[in-house]
């Protein structure tokens, strides 16, 4: 099975305004790179899975794709839908574009993986969207789904890659236990995995992730691999510090709460409010009990945000500034924090229900609530990690595109 990177130049031309990167002016994400891949687009049916951050500089991928003379199929659109504007979670129906009268067809809720009726009348797909480098943010299930059926109906795919801001570091439990499989964990990868999209395909398919029985299983080889394209980034290596030119989901706002979100998505599987439905989602924590009232906040609907947050209308207290120099600390350090786990647990009330079942989903192990329960210390939990994560970099060795 073929495998082609195609290295960056860019491709002059009408196409909006290129995003000021400020100390990244140098950095092209693969979008950017026409040339790399519009001839691999002519005379084809395209699909593209994409959303709000598919960008070439302030113009969307779709509007450029089409003014090129491309002739697209369909829009592909992942969890949140095409425009960005629907929150973690929320049912997403399938539409039209009112601007280009695509289909847009969604890979959430019950239709993750795109069916064959859908799928098939594609000649070429491709797939560009901005992740955020942890095992739980959905973009890298919806890529696994997309490359299997484009494996099973013989399309090639091509990914235009982007940067990852938490690529500088490696951390968290190994997914290693089966019945943990679900669309915010899918492969035995860390929290945090240190790789671009693109280099997150080329491991799907070396590892023989697709195929498998129904997905579910951790350890099984498959039987399929996609022919796949990396269109890469220039200029890019994993320790660069990289701002998101758009917020790659709607609770995602700002570089802060993109650093702090391999440290808080914990609390999405347990009562605590990571802040959703105020202006600062993933940069605080807290609930109605907690024992300390000098900050607080109340969450409210925001729309195509936070439609019902937990704890509506509901005045909070909580944390701020302590989250914040935590998760930086943590990051500086090259590690997922579990101070802010341990310190809201240990204050919250009734403690047999604080760890709530997604929270194994997300943490991808049974063992972090119970050693959290015992009171084991956050570098002896780390410990446990350690020789997981040092087996997980053989692997991802295997796959890097950047230095």
């Amino acid at each position: 099975m073929r495998f082609k990177i195609f290295f960056c130049f860019l491709f002059i031309m009408p196409m909006g305004n290129v995003f000021s990167q400020g100390a990244n002016d140098d950095l092209r994400v693969g979008a950017e790179c026409v040339d790399g891949y519009i001839d691999l687009l002519r005379g084809k049916k395209v699909g593209v899975v994409a959303n709000q951050a598919s960008l070439i500089g302030k113009r969307h991928l779709v509007d450029s794709l089409i003014s090129l003379g491309l002739e697209l199929r369909a829009i592909y659109c992942p969890e949140h839908g095409f425009r960005g504007d629907a929150e973690a979670g929320a049912k997403i129906n399938s539409s039209i574009d009112p601007k280009t009268s695509l289909p847009i067809i969604s890979l959430y809720g019950s239709n993750k993986k795109p069916k064959a009726e859908e799928f098939k009348g594609n000649d070429i797909v491709v797939f560009d969207l901005q992740d955020v480098g942890t095992r739980f943010y959905t973009y890298i299930s919806t890529l696994h789904y997309v490359m299997e059926a484009c494996a099973e109906h013989n399309i090639p795919l091509i990914v235009l890659d982007r940067p990852n801001p938490n690529a500088s570091y490696i951390d968290g439990a190994v997914l290693k236990d089966s019945s943990l499989v679900s669309f915010v964990g899918m492969h035995p990868v860390p929290i945090v995995y240190g790789m671009t999209i693109g280099e997150y395909a080329k491991m799907i398919n070396g590892e023989y992730w697709l195929g498998t029985s129904n997905n579910r299983v951790i350890g099984e080889k498959g039987n399929l691999k996609c022919e796949l394209t990396i269109i890469p980034i220039e200029n890019y290596n994993h320790n660069m510090d990289y701002d998101l030119p758009i917020a790659p989901s709607p609770n995602l706002k700002t570089p802060l709460s993109i650093l702090c979100y391999p440290s808080l998505c914990f609390f999405e599987g347990t009562p605590v409010s990571v802040g959703r439905g105020t202006e600062c989602p993933f940069e605080i924590v807290g609930y109605p009990e907690y024992n300390d009232t000098s900050f607080s906040f109340t969450p409210k609907v925001i729309k195509g945000v936070s439609d019902n947050p937990p704890y509506k209308n509901i005045k909070c207290y909580g944390e701020s500034d302590m989250v914040i120099e935590n998760c930086i600390s943590s990051k500086a350090k090259g590690e997922v924090s579990l101070s802010v786990l341990i310190k809201m647990y240990n204050a919250y009330p009734n403690k047999d229900k604080f760890f709530q079942n997604f929270f194994d989903k997300l943490s991808g192990t049974k063992d972090l609530k119970l050693q959290v329960r015992k009171g084991m210390q956050e570098k002896d939990i780390r410990k446990t990690w350690a020789k997981d994560i040092e087996e997980f970099k053989q692997v991802r060795k295997k796959y890097l595109i950047y230095d």
